[in-house]
Order: structure tokens, then sequence, then C-alpha cells
């Protein structure tokens, strides 16, 4: 299961616990060699700024850590290309102010994911346009990279965030990780409450079933009122809709079912959802 990823102490066998708590280990490791200068740029200063190149799961994730948690202090400011829109990649990198002093972390599986090497080749073309030779730049395997991290195949992009995938950024954006994975085990530990009333998960789903008639016959909106949470929603949409959104059901009988979710911010759609939802169609309900 990938709960392990986030508490190795219940991984299967040994093995698995021993390369989950290495990563976790190299992933810190690696983070404070960059944070104290022993790892630096090509121009011999401290790296500065994290470029986080991804798609989906492996974008989504981070993004959202990296606003919730984010503080003023933060060890190294962050940036993200998750889309192949060619005027949003130069919006991004024109927007870095120290390129010279740059780390690009790039996540991909294969290596060859279309989205992924676009934005990979975009940075290491505007990059050389300005004058720096990223020396990293075609394949991990083939190429000069500062370091790589594995993406294990029992971990799915949606719920990869507390495997290296997010951990990395978080790590380098300086969030305690081993503090995120803890609450996160502690999460586990709640919501396998056999008891419905002393599990938050499962009340949650209960309540979901019931208001979609167990088909997904309404939508789900989801309005976080804290302005740290603003990518919430969205993340849940690849979580909730790549799970749930299916043809088949268990049994091989054609059901296309599912749970569409929606969102942005509570107090400014209280003027969108919540009107609809109390004067319009009944089509969806809210979670606060």
């Amino acid at each position: 299961s990938v709960i392990t990823a986030r508490n190795p102490s219940i991984a299967p066998d040994a093995e698995i616990r021993r390369e989950i708590e290495e990563v976790r280990e190299n992933v810190k490791n690696f983070a404070k060699r960059v944070h104290t200068g022993d790892l630096r740029a090509p121009n011999g200063e401290k790296y500065t700024d994290l470029l986080v190149i991804g798609i989906g799961g492996s974008a989504l994730g981070p993004q959202w850590i990296a606003s919730a948690l984010s503080t003023p202090n933060d060890a190294m400011r962050v940036h993200f290309l998750d889309n192949t829109d060619p005027e949003g990649i130069e919006q991004t990198l024109t927007a870095i102010q120290h390129l010279e002093t740059l780390l690009v972390v790039v996540i991909s599986k294969s290596g060859s994911t279309p989205e992924t090497r676009n934005g990979m080749l975009s940075t290491d073309a505007f990059l050389r346009s300005r004058g720096l030779d990223q020396r990293n730049d075609v394949m991990a395997t083939q190429e000069n990279w500062v370091a790589r991290f594995p993406m294990w195949d029992w971990v799915g992009g949606r719920t990869s965030e507390l495997s290296a995938v997010g951990l990395l950024p978080a790590a380098l954006q300086g969030i305690d990780i081993d503090a995120l994975c803890q609450g996160a085990a502690l999460c586990d530990a709640h919501t396998n409450a056999r008891d419905i009333a002393k599990n938050p998960a499962m009340l949650m789903a209960a309540m979901w079933f019931y208001a979609t008639d167990g088909k997904g016959r309404r939508d789900l909106v989801m309005l976080p009122y804290k302005d740290k949470l603003l990518l919430f929603s969205r993340y849940l949409q690849q979580l909730i809709m790549e799970s749930l959104g299916k043809a088949l059901d268990l049994d091989g009988n054609r059901v296309n079912q599912g749970l569409t979710v929606y969102g942005n911010k509570g107090s400014t759609d209280q003027h969108a959802y919540v009107q609809q939802l109390r004067d319009g169609i009944d089509n969806f309900f809210v979670t606060f």
C-alpha cells in the first residue's frame, strides 16, 4: 500500500522498509547539502530558487504543499512548470530573478513523459539563451545530473506526495518532511478506526455516498476558507476523479461512475457555488 511510503514501520517486508527509509534520508541529506552550500550552483554560489517540472500527480501534490506550508522563512523560492503552454512556460521562467542559482527538479517515472520532457527542454533552451550552460540537460542516466531519486511502481502519481516526488521539493523548500510524514501516519491511524463515528474519512465517504445516491449523481464542491488551501480542491480533483472515474465496477459491470469535483476559495465562491446551491439547480453538494 502507498501508506507505507509515509509510514515504513508497516511495510510488508524489511527490504521495502529499508528502501523507504533510505530514500527519505537521502532526500533530507541532499536538501541539507543544498541549504548549507555544500552543493552549489555552477557559478559557485548557493542555490536560491527551485524549479519543479512535472505534470498531473507529479506537480499537483508538490504545488499544494508548497503553497499550504510556505512561510516567509522558506529556504528556497519555489516555481513550477506543469503545462505545455509556451507562453506560460516563458512567463514562469522570466519571473525567476536568479536564474544563475536555479536548481531544477524534473519529476518523471520514465524520463520520457511528453509534457514533462517539453518543460525540461524548454527550460534548458531558455537558460542557454541567457548564457547559462546547463550541463545536466538530456537524460539523468546519460548526463551529469546532480542527483536521482527513485519513483516506485507501487506508488501512483495521484498518491505520490509523500514519496520522493513530493518530499524532495518540500525538503528543498525547507519544510520538515519528517513531521509531514508523521502527521500523515497519525491521520492513517484515525482513518483505520472501525467505529464510523470515530473515523472522519469514513464519515465523509458515507456522506458523499448518501449525497450522490452512491452513483455520483451530484457533483462535489470543495470550499476551503483558508487562502493557503486554494490549491486543495485542484489537488482533490485528480485524487478523487482519477480514483473513482471508472467504466467498470469490481465485478466487471459497465457503470461509468465517478465523482466530479469543483472548488476554488470559500469566501469568493459563496457568491457562486453557494448561491447556486441555495437557489439554483440541485446537482451538487458542498464540503466546507
